[in-house]
């Protein structure tokens, strides 16, 4: 079972890396054994793994770091998770067109260009038994109808949904699986604010009675990253503690 949950000698990217739920991700995934890469737009030192700058809403920059990637990894990369992502929040009447712009163009639109960019460095690491994996993160608020006004937000994320499950049937035979993660609250810069003034409101909202942690994340990556994950592929998993799918 040890085995099963091993990423030793597995190369990972998680976009956003640096803080959040990129950071729970890319940790989680050191931690089994792989080898990290992180991006950001701006570099910050991240304890064991290696960062790179980029901003990921412009598609050459998603051809970019792949190329960078396919210099520095021949081999090919195992694990790409599709994890940088923006928020908008504002009335209807108010809601600019910036808005839906910056948040489809870096939670929409990265992930499907980054992935086809990657989709050669990910051939080159899958094999029959092991394939290569993209987990893409969306959120509960693509699941349901959220309690805020972030319209292109909510939106994005059910796109990044279907998005998965689209991309899973398009690369399944090139050996490479395609499932997306949907957590719910977790501690987060993204979420500080609301945390604060709403935190145990939130927590009681889950039948569990809390807020996520960073190893319910790491888990759930970790097992869709790794062999106990091989044969799951156009999921998208919860992470929230049953608020989605039980309220």
């Amino acid at each position: 079972m040890t085995d099963l949950f091993d990423l030793t000698g597995k190369v990972a990217v998680v976009t956003g890396g640096g803080r959040g739920i990129g950071e729970m991700i890319a940790r989680g995934l050191l931690d089994a054994g792989a080898r990290v890469y992180v991006t950001s737009r701006r570099v910050e030192a991240v304890d064991g793994m290696i960062a790179m700058t980029a901003d990921l809403s412009h598609e050459e920059e998603c051809v970019r770091v792949a190329a960078e990637l396919t210099e520095r990894e021949p081999g090919g990369v195992h694990v790409l998770v599709n994890n940088a992502g923006a928020t908008w929040g504002a009335p209807m009447a108010e809601f600019p067109e910036s808005g839906w712009d910056k948040v489809l163009d870096l939670n929409l639109k990265a992930p499907f260009f980054l992935t086809r960019a990657f989709q050669p460095l990910l051939e080159a690491a899958a094999t029959d038994d092991d394939p290569a994996r993209v987990i893409n993160i969306g959120s509960i608020d693509g699941l349901r109808v959220p309690a805020f006004e972030n319209y292109s937000y909510s939106a994005s994320k059910a796109g990044v949904h279907q998005l998965t499950r689209v991309l899973a049937a398009q690369l399944g035979p090139r050996r490479i699986t395609v499932n997306a993660i949907a957590p719910g609250p977790f501690p987060t810069k993204m979420l500080a604010a609301v945390l604060d003034v709403e935190g145990e409101a939130i927590a009681a909202s889950s039948p569990l009675g809390r807020i996520g942690r960073a190893e319910d994340m790491a888990g759930a990556a970790v097992y869709l990253s790794s062999r106990a994950g091989a044969w799951v592929t156009g999921v998208v998993l919860p992470v929230d503690g049953g608020i989605a799918t039980t309220r």
